[in-house]
C-alpha cells in the first residue's frame, strides 16, 4: 500500500505583486543591481510550464514553488500549442488559458516572467513553432517577412493578453523574454530588433531581457544594445559572470536558466543531477545580488505528442513522455531531497504548507483485451486521402504528429528482391498484403521481399517520433520523403491517409477500437479500472513492446521498452469516479498485455 498523506489545509496567501503605482515598470537596474521600484532586488525565479501541468493542478506547483523559496514564476508560451492549424483561431481557453494561469501566479504572490518566443525550444514538439508555418519555404527565425508577418498575427492575438497582466496595469508579470537563445541560431539582428518592437508596439513595458548561452559565439548572436542580456547555463557559473562583466559592465548577472537537471531521450541512459552539485552552482548564481530561474522547478508531463526530439549526426533523439528533468518539484508534484537543499540555500524562512507527497491510488494488475489488429483500427477511422505519383508528407496533409498511411500496389517479379525506404522521418512499419515485413528508419532503410509476380498491397506506416526542437533541424519536414525503391525501380501511385492521433475525439477512438476482431498482439487493447477516489498513479506496461495510451480518452502519451522511462504519470483529474477506461495501442511485438497502477 501507498502511504496517503494528510490533505493541506493552509490557507492560500492573499499578498499580491502589485506594490507600486499604476504605470510604473517594475523592474530597473543600474550599476549591476536590479531593482524592483527603486528597491534593490532579486529574481529567484523557476520554471513552470501551463502546458505541461493539468490545469487542476497548476495551483498546488505555484504552491510548491513559493514553498521552494522563489519570488517568481516564468513560463514560456507555446505557439503550437494554441493554434496547431493554420485556420483555426488561437486558442486561450482550457488548458490554453495562458491568462488564468499567470493570474493565478500573482493570486499566490509571486511575479512572472513570460517567454513568448515565438521560438521556445524547451525540448517541445518544434521548438513551440506551428508545423504548418515550418512546412513552407520560409526562413524561420529571421527577418523573413514570411516569418515575421506569421509571428505578428500571432503576437496580435497573444501579446496584448499578457500586457493586460503586466505590473504597470496591476497584474504579475515583471519581465518578457525576446526571442529565446536565438545566439546559438543564428545572427539576424534586424529580426532580434523587429522581435523587441513587435513586444514593445504590443504594450509590453516592463523588463525586456534576451537570453543566451555564455560564449562569446552566442551572445554576439543573440543581444541587443540597451536590452539586458542574461545567460543560461548548468554550471561554471563564475565564467558567465567574468564575460557578461566585461561586455556588459553595468547590468546585474541574471541567469534566465540554471538547469539543475536535464531531460531524456528514449534509448539513452536517465539523467540525474545531485543536489550537491546545484546547490553549489546556485550558491554562486545569487552571490553578489545574482538573479536566477531554476529550470526546470517543476518539470512536469510531455502529455499527447508534444514531446520534441533533437538530432545528433543525422540521427533522431526523440524526447521521452516525462519531463521530470530531476527537478526539485517531481512530475507527480513530489518534494524531493534537491527541493530541501535548494531551499536552504534561497534562505526560505515559512513553513512548507504542502504535503511532500500527493495521495496515489493503491497499486493494482488490470488484464488488457485485445479489440482489434492495427490496420483494421486505424483504417476504421475515416480520414481524408491524398492520391499521387509520391507519398504525400506530413506537411503536405496538414499533419503535425501522429501517423500517416501510405499505400501502393506495385508488381513484384518472382524472387528476391529490396525493397529500400530511402527517407524516413521517423520510424515506419511496412507490410505485404497485411503481413508484417519488417520495420524501417533513418539507420535502417532495407528489407528484403519476396515477389511471386503478382500484385502487392504494400503499406508503410510512418510514425512521427517528436519534432526537432532545437538547431538546424528545427522544421525539417516528417513522413515518407524520399522515393521507395524495390531493386532500383521507384514505387509510384500512392494513396496516403493521416492519422491524427492526437486530436482524436472519444468517438474516433471507440471506432478505432471496435474494428476487431483481434488477432495479433498489436493493434487496439483496453483495460477498465475502478476508482473510488480518484488519485495520481502511475502506469506500467509489462511485457509491451512500444506504442501509445489513452485514459478516459486523453491520450496520455508514449511508451516504449527500450526506457529509460518505464511507467506513465496520470494525473488525479484525468480520473473519474467509478469505471475508468484505459486504452493502449500496441505497436510493437509483446508478450504480455497486464497493465500495473501504483
Amino acid at each position: 500500500m501507498i502511504e496517503l498523506p494528510a490533505p493541506d489545509t493552509s490557507p492560500a496567501p492573499t499578498t499580491t505583486t502589485t506594490d507600486a503605482p499604476a504605470g510604473a515598470a517594475a523592474l530597473t537596474w543600474r550599476g549591476r543591481r536590479l531593482y524592483r521600484h527603486g528597491v534593490p532586488h532579486r529574481i529567484l525565479s523557476g520554471g513552470l510550464h501551463y502546458f505541461r501541468v493539468h490545469p487542476d493542478l497548476w495551483r498546488d506547483r505555484i504552491r510548491r514553488l513559493a514553498d521552494l523559496g522563489l519570488n517568481a514564476v516564468d513560463t514560456y508560451v507555446a505557439w503550437n500549442f494554441h493554434q496547431p492549424r493554420e485556420d483555426g483561431v488561437p486558442r486561450f481557453d482550457g488548458w490554453r488559458d495562458v491568462e488564468r494561469f499567470i493570474r493565478m501566479v500573482g493570486e499566490e504572490g509571486l511575479d512572472v516572467v513570460v517567454r513568448p518566443g515565438p521560438y521556445i525550444c524547451a525540448e517541445w514538439s518544434n521548438g513551440g513553432l506551428p508545423s504548418w508555418l515550418t512546412g513552407r519555404d520560409v526562413t524561420i527565425r529571421s527577418s523573413d517577412p514570411a516569418f515575421t508577418a506569421a509571428v505578428g498575427r500571432w503576437f496580435d492575438e497573444l501579446i496584448p493578453r499578457i500586457a493586460a497582466l503586466q505590473a504597470a496595469e496591476g497584474g504579475p508579470v515583471v519581465a518578457v523574454q525576446v526571442e529565446n537563445e536565438f545566439g546559438s541560431f543564428g545572427d539576424d539582428h534586424a529580426y532580434l530588433r523587429w522581435n523587441r518592437e513587435a513586444l514593445t508596439v504590443r504594450g509590453i513595458r516592463e523588463l525586456l531581457f534576451t537570453a543566451d548561452g555564455p560564449t562569446e559565439l552566442m551572445q554576439d548572436g543573440g543581444t541587443l544594445p540597451g536590452t539586458l542580456a542574461a545567460v543560461t547555463l548548468g554550471s561554471k557559473p563564475d565564467v558567465a559572470r567574468r564575460l557578461l562583466a566585461e561586455r556588459r559592465p553595468d547590468e546585474p548577472f541574471v541567469v534566465a536558466e540554471f538547469w539543475n537537471g536535464w531531460f531524456d531521450h528514449w534509448g539513452e541512459r536517465h539523467h540525474v543531477r545531485g543536489a550537491d552539485s546545484v546547490v553549489h552552482a546556485l550558491e554562486e548564481i545569487i552571490a553578489d545580488g545574482g538573479s536566477v530561474s531554476i529550470y526546470m522547478a517543476h518539470g512536469g508531463t510531455n502529455f499527447g505528442l508534444w514531446a520534441g526530439a533533437n538530432e545528433q549526426e543525422g540521427r533522431l533523439q526523440p524526447t521521452v513522455s516525462s519531463y521530470d528533468s530531476d527537478a526539485p518539484v517531481a512530475e507527480d508534484g513530489t518534494l524531493t531531497a534537491k527541493f530541501f537543499a535548494v531551499r536552504e540555500v534561497l534562505g526560505a524562512r515559512g513553513p512548507v504548507r504542502m504535503p511532500v507527497r500527493m495521495p496515489t491510488l493503491p497499486p493494482a494488475r488490470v488484464p488488457l483485451v485485445h479489440r482489434a489488429d492495427l490496420l483494421a483500427g486505424l483504417r476504421a477511422v475515416p480520414a481524408p486521402t491524398s492520391t499521387g505519383p509520391r507519398p504525400a508528407s506530413f506537411e503536405q496533409l496538414g499533419l503535425d504528429a501522429g501517423m500517416v498511411l501510405h499505400t501502393a500496389h506495385p508488381r513484384i517479379p518472382a524472387g528476391e528482391h529490396r525493397l529500400v525506404l530511402t527517407d524516413v522521418r521517423d520510424r515506419a512499419l511496412v507490410f505485404g498484403d497485411d503481413t508484417v515485413l519488417g520495420v524501417v528508419d533513418s539507420g535502417d532503410q532495407e528489407l528484403p521481399l519476396r515477389g511471386t509476380g503478382d500484385v502487392v498491397r504494400l503499406e508503410v506506416l510512418v510514425e512521427n517520433l517528436g519534432r526537432v526542437n532545437y538547431g538546424p533541424g528545427i522544421g525539417r519536414h516528417k513522413g515518407l520523403l524520399g522515393p521507395v525503391l524495390v531493386d532500383r525501380r521507384s514505387v509510384q501511385g500512392w494513396d496516403s491517409t493521416p492519422i491524427a492521433l492526437q486530436e482524436w475525439s472519444d468517438a474516433e477512438l471507440a471506432r478505432a477500437v471496435a474494428a476487431g476482431p483481434a488477432t495479433t498482439h498489436a493493434g487496439f487493447a483496453v483495460a477498465t479500472m475502478h476508482v473510488d477516489t480518484p488519485a495520481d498513479t502511475f502506469l506500467a506496461l509489462p511485457g509491451s513492446s512500444r506504442g501509445l495510451v489513452w485514459v478516459n480518452g486523453f491520450l496520455l502519451g508514449r511508451y516504449w521498452e527500450i526506457g529509460p522511462q518505464v511507467t506513465l504519470y496520470c494525473p488525479a483529474p484525468l480520473l473519474r469516479v467509478g469505471e475508468n477506461v484505459v486504452t493502449v495501442l500496441e505497436l510493437g511485438p509483446s508478450e504480455e498485455y497486464v497493465e500495473e497502477f501504483g
